[in-house]
């Protein structure tokens, strides 16, 4: 394969060289040949015996210069410098036929300098759950990083229990995370900093570049991108649940899947992750702690740009998040038109769906089929406080009418946004524990299910429902 190693050969003393360590018969399950193509990379190089050659020979592309980075972090608010690839290689970069550069990212590579003593390996449970978060996120519209290819094994790792390790190379525009730049210039290698800001002026910010103060365009970039993504995520009802800043992107996608979850009764105050005790993360929480992240990151900036600069750049983040979100909202609800009275509208909806803790994409679904020129007893019904319901309708349909968009046509954008199959939790647990046991055809079907959010087909009806009892509010860890 024609890589590149720009990282590696360019930025060298910001990590360490490291080569992948070998599991168990290993074995390709899965590929995304869509991706694949658009990297413009060989069908002959994702087969069986040429992946693992390719990974786990010491000569060959990806390992030539594979390459472990160094970066640090604030957990759950408090700052760690130890942190690094602890389990993951960066095996090089490709140019799509757009020449746009995609990092490759071998993840569950085995031990590093920054494993911490930990065996560098993740379990095919969590390995599985990215590769389905982020084929569900992207086809939905939401930036993130993506999955290209999943390898299973034999080898045994030790977690709450015994698991299985996978391997799962990941494609970014790159891996370079807040805590990059934190880490160096926490640790005062300011020669270091002004590296890593040139590298990512020359290959990811090209455009900032050119600009007269860079690093002040750069800044804006980033706060207006980590803005527009998260307001994606509140439209959508996705919980990140670990929004550390060693798991935030400088391209504002979606990143370093943890213990994510899609709602299901929409409560603000979920907090998906079960190690998150005080609800740091919780949905309601992440357009807040997006500012906060951005603030930590803008200490990097300070060598460059002055405190009134940087309050500049970080005073967009508020407006461009309200103005995506709304407009990502008014899109949901078929209201094409945005005044005061639709977004009075869309925050009634909400309240409603709240309130009475209805199915947050189920609910919206539903909405999908609104009538303005016919009673929808099926919508009111759909809800305890019926008459609240039927009063909401009323002013709902009185405005599609005024807005004047024929019925079908209206539907069907509505249809566009609002997706009849999500990541359900309960789903994504079938899937694992039928391929714990070798059977991965669940998790193909329901990863080609997600593939196509948007269009229902009855032959998927059972991806569509609700969760049982026992699927709400699974427990779902860090560990991986």
């Amino acid at each position: 394969m024609n890589l590149d190693h720009s990282y590696a050969t360019q930025l060298g003393d910001l990590g360490a060289l490291t080569k992948p360590l070998g599991v168990a018969n290993p074995k390709l399950v899965e590929v995304n040949h869509t991706l694949r193509d658009a990297l413009q990379l060989p069908a002959s190089g994702f087969t069986q015996s040429s992946i693992m050659s390719m990974l786990f020979d010491n000569t060959s592309s990806f390992t030539k210069h594979s390459f472990a980075q160094k970066y640090g972090g604030h957990q759950f608010g408090g700052w760690n410098p130890d942190l690094g690839d602890g389990r993951g290689l960066l095996l090089g970069d490709v140019k799509d036929k757009n020449g746009q550069r995609w990092d490759l990212h071998l993840k569950g590579a085995g031990p590093t300098p920054y494993s911490r003593f930990a065996d560098g390996r993740a379990v095919l449970r969590s390995t599985l759950r990215e590769y389905l978060a982020s084929e569900a996120l992207h086809h939905m519209g939401i930036p993130t990083s993506r999955a290209l290819c999943l390898i299973t094994s034999d080898e045994p790792v030790y977690r709450e229990k015994q698991e299985r390790a996978a391997m799962m190379i990941r494609v970014s525009q790159s891996h370079i995370r807040f805590g990059h730049f934190e880490y160096f210039y926490h640790s005062g290698q300011l020669d270091k900093l002004e590296k890593l800001f040139a590298y990512c002026l020359e290959h990811h910010f090209k455009s900032c570049a050119n600009a007269k103060n860079p690093h002040l365009a750069m800044l804006e970039r980033i706060v207006l991108d980590t803005a527009s993504l998260i307001a994606k995520w509140q439209a959508f009802g996705f919980n990140h649940g670990v929004m550390n800043t060693d798991n935030m992107s400088i391209h504002g996608i979606t990143f370093d899947f943890g213990p994510y979850a899609f709602l299901d009764d929409f409560d603000p105050k979920f907090v998906c992750n079960h190690s998150d005790h005080q609800g740091r993360y919780a949905f309601e929480e992440q357009p807040g702690i997006g500012l906060w992240n951005l603030n930590a990151l803008a200490h990097a900036f300070t060598p460059y740009l002055s405190i009134e600069e940087i309050k500049l750049a970080l005073g967009n983040y508020e407006s461009q998040l309200l103005s995506e979100f709304s407009q990502l909202m008014h899109q949901k609800l078929g209201l094409f038109t945005p005044s005061p009275s639709t977004a009075e509208l869309v925050n009634g909806w909400l309240d409603l769906v709240s309130q009475d803790k209805r199915d947050y994409h189920i609910s919206f679904r539903l909405l999908c089929e609104i009538n303005e020129h016919q009673l929808n007893p099926q919508l009111v019904n759909h809800f305890i406080q019926r008459e609240a319901a039927q009063s909401w309708l009323s002013q709902y349909q009185q405005t599609l009418l005024e807005q004047g968009v024929p019925v079908e046509e209206r539907q069907n954008r509505m249809r566009q946004v609002n997706p009849e199959y999500v990541l359900r939790n309960y789903q994504a647990q079938l899937a694992i524990d039928a391929a714990e046991d070798g059977d991965f055809s669940r998790f193909k079907t329901f990863l080609h299910v997600l593939q196509q959010p948007f269009e229902s087909k009855p032959e998927y009806a059972d991806f569509a429902k609700p969760p049982p009892d026992w699927g709400k509010h699974m427990e779902i860890s860090c560990s991986s």
